[in-house]
């Protein structure tokens, strides 16, 4: 099992979410969050003032799959977030040694 993190540009969520329920992923959890990478922030314009914005707001999204769903999961979500500019964002993959639904008490990828 593998735990797939994406950081996406916010107005992309819905594209994204529909490419993963179009490959059979139902469960996602997404996270507000700020950064930045190599664009390293921007000015911005307000009420005549001109001030930097060092941290970006981004969607982190995280994803539980099984192993085999992995590369799948990876393109649906490049596929779906990419605009081509610059921070478009990542995509970090790391493995999952356990999962158990509380509700029923399933391990593993029957939890998931």
């Amino acid at each position: 099992m593998k735990i797939v993190m994406a950081i996406i540009k916010p107005f992309k969520l819905e594209e994204v979410r529909d490419a993963l329920t179009g490959i059979g992923v139902h469960g996602l959890t997404v996270t507000e969050v700020k950064g930045y990478g190599r664009q390293k922030g921007h000015t911005e314009i307000y009420r005549g003032a001109e001030y930097a914005v060092s941290f970006l707001p981004k969607l982190k999204i995280e994803v539980a799959v099984a192993a085999d769903l992995t590369s799948s999961v990876i393109d649906a979500i490049a596929a779906a977030a990419r605009t081509g500019q610059i921070g478009d964002g990542k995509i970090f993959v790391v493995p999952l040694e356990k999962a158990v639904r509380i509700r029923t008490g399933e391990t593993d990828v029957d939890a998931l």
